[in-house]
């Protein structure tokens, strides 16, 4: 996972306007029986997982659902293209199931006298890699997540429907879960039964390469930290390094005061070939990083805030989450509406503990802010016709699809849009309270409650805005909808700090280390494009010196100034149009067409920096000191 940003002032109209409609999660009921998932993961080659279903039935008309709308994806991103070979049986008799019509993840069926469960046979067949997926399954590891392995019976609440899986592996592989082992015979791991909601939320990691380190040793509520890999070499892990991460634990005890689950166990993969991803849980996360998370640990310091924002998401997003996110079943849609708390504040917090942990230094985080508050001074124009708040349905609208123009159409900007929007909330408070007060205060008052207790707390925006007040009075809730559904500034925290954005010729190192991992020069703040290094134009920002001259994604650089295009003669070209009173000349392929482009650019090369305001209080040092 890269790094997240984007979106901006006024609708007064809508400043006083109430909350959205947020519906309250229905009671628990109690099913009937006990739903079991048998998966047989031992097809590696294939990428094939085997599913047995046994659900709890009674005689006459059931629904099964694949579950459709996953927490963490916010979004009805269920992967049912991957469902084949269903058979359906009662009484070890077939039954002929039907899709419904406008329900492509319900299949019903009819359950003859005398059954009281069905069975229902599928495979798996998950990604070959391509424009299929994300690949889950390799030669030396594998990603097991239920909700892609099982179906419900229809009509129960999940918090109320008990579940038991077992899972068969690959000979002599090791495996981590928030699932409690009931034992192992063999390769086949059979786990105690838990509710259905809590079975989906805890995924599981296997694989032939494996270490686990504890991060709190001796603790009631233990935290692992569960490594798989490639290669063995990849899990040299330093006492150094680990202890950054068991700093980390520490930081984020003192900030929320509770721990909301019995133990957590981050899963980790270090793999060039499993799936990226970054994906929270009650009591575990999914993670991946490259090879040398470890073994180069300098060299890819600009990802290790992923830890730090999964394990946040455990009080923000899991315990507590947005009230219309807390729906009764996986098939009921959800609502995104108060993303910009799951994921902004939880985006802010994850680079301030990856500070205070020592997993990053005060110059990366700065570095890392710096960028980040770039794209919502000159990196989204998007905000002049779309509202930070209108971003939060974009997992159901662009499900995190390549888009033509990101800048301008905007995409999941909640997350570092969020940042920046909490990042003000911080300086408001301590302007408020006389430096006495801040985000830290707002969040030991919103998630740390309860220690222990892991059951679904959930909120409202009127609960947030009733928060803050509690540590400072204000009206909070204008302070908010103005951001939220304006079109100004938002980096507005950064003065506030004692700190200014300001741009430079030479890039910082996050930066660089940002470029580097895209393979492609980002002239976002100059010319206004990103070409990689194989010359294919990437984002063009809207109204940008290049895309008024005519340059767009899709289009592949051939010569810059009259030479074979070089990422590195791009770069110099812009660094040199500052002396040039000549444009900049591309030749550029559109299709089968060759044409030139000038781009009138004397600007320079451009890159974000932060700056200290002489005389100022720096608010940043203080955020990031640990505690």
């Amino acid at each position: 996972m890269t790094p997240r940003a984007l979106a901006l002032s006024v609708l007064l109209s809508l400043a006083a306007a109430p909350a959205f409609a947020q519906p309250a999660p229905a009671a628990p009921i109690a099913a009937p029986g006990m739903l079991r998932i048998d998966v047989d993961a031992r097809d590696l080659d294939r990428r094939i997982f085997k599913v047995t279903a046994t659900v709890p039935a009674k005689p006459g008309p059931l629904t099964l659902l694949y579950p459709q709308w996953l927490p963490g994806n916010h979004s009805p991103s269920g992967p049912i293209d991957k469902l084949a070979g269903l058979q359906i049986t009662a009484n070890g008799q077939p039954l002929k199931w039907q899709r419904d019509q406008y329900n492509v993840y319900a299949f019903k069926v009819d359950v003859p006298a005398g059954a009281s469960e069905v069975v229902a046979h599928f495979n798996y067949l998950s990604s070959q890699g391509g424009n299929q997926g994300r690949v889950v399954m390799t030669p030396e590891m594998l990603n097991l997540q239920w909700n892609a392995n099982s179906l419900y019976p229809a009509g129960v609440n999940i918090q109320g429907l008990q579940a038991q899986t077992t899972v068969t592996l690959p000979p002599g592989w090791s495996y981590a879960t928030a699932l409690d082992t009931e034992r192992r015979d063999g390769d086949t791991v059979v786990f105690k039964p838990i509710s259905y909601d809590h079975l989906v939320d805890s995924p599981l990691y296997a694989g032939a390469h494996f270490q686990r380190f504890d991060l709190d040793p001796g603790a009631k509520q233990p935290v692992h930290l569960n490594v798989f890999a490639d290669d063995a070499k990849s899990l040299n892990a330093s006492e150094k390094q680990l202890n950054a991460h068991r700093a980390l634990v520490q930081q984020m005890d003192k900030l929320y005061g509770a721990r909301h689950f019995n133990h957590y166990e981050f899963l980790l993969a270090l793999t060039d070939k499993l799936g990226g991803i970054g994906l929270e849980h009650h009591r575990s996360s999914e993670n991946s990083a490259d090879v040398g998370y470890f073994t180069e640990w300098d060299k890819n310091w600009w990802a290790r805030d992923l830890l730090p924002h999964e394990y946040n998401h455990s009080w923000n997003g899991k315990y507590r989450r947005g009230a219309d996110l807390a729906t009764a079943d996986f098939n009921t849609p959800m609502g995104d509406s108060l993303l910009w708390v799951y994921e902004g504040q939880t985006q802010f917090w994850g680079q301030v503990l990856a500070a205070r942990s020592g997993l990053w230094s005060t110059d990366q985080a700065r570095d890392m802010l710096a960028n980040v508050a770039a794209t919502f001074d000159r990196g989204r124009p998007g905000l002049a016709w779309r509202p930070l708040q209108d971003t939060t349905n974009d997992p159901t609208i662009a499900q995190r699809r390549t888009l033509a123009y990101r800048n301008y159409q905007m995409s999941e900007d909640y997350y570092s849009g969020g940042q920046m929007l909490w990042l003000e909330v911080d300086g408001k408070l301590r302007a408020l309270s006389g430096g006495k007060r801040g985000l830290d205060d707002f969040a030991k008052a919103f998630f740390g409650m309860d220690n222990g207790n892991w059951d679904v707390n959930p909120y409202t925006f009127d609960d947030v805005v009733a928060t803050l007040n509690g540590i400072a009075p204000n009206d909070w809730a204008s302070f908010l909808r103005e951001r939220l559904d304006g079109h100004g500034s938002l980096i507005g925290g950064l003065e506030m700090a004692g700190w200014k954005l300001v741009y430079r010729d030479t890039p910082n190192d996050a930066f660089k280390a940002q470029e580097t991992r895209a393979k492609a020069a980002l002239l976002t703040y100059s010319i206004g494009a990103t070409v990689t290094d194989a010359g294919v134009v990437g984002d063009v920002v809207w109204d940008s010196p290049a895309f008024n001259a005519g340059l767009a994604p899709g289009m592949t650089v051939i010569a810059v100034n009259g030479r074979e295009y070089k990422s590195e003669r791009l770069k110099d070209a812009v660094a040199e149009s500052k002396e040039q009173k000549a444009p900049i000349t591309l030749l550029v392929k559109n299709f089968d067409r060759v044409m030139p482009i000038s781009i009138d650019y004397h600007g320079g090369a451009l890159y974000p920096a932060l700056e200290r305001i002489p005389g100022t209080r720096d608010g940043l040092a203080a955020l990031w000191k640990a505690r």
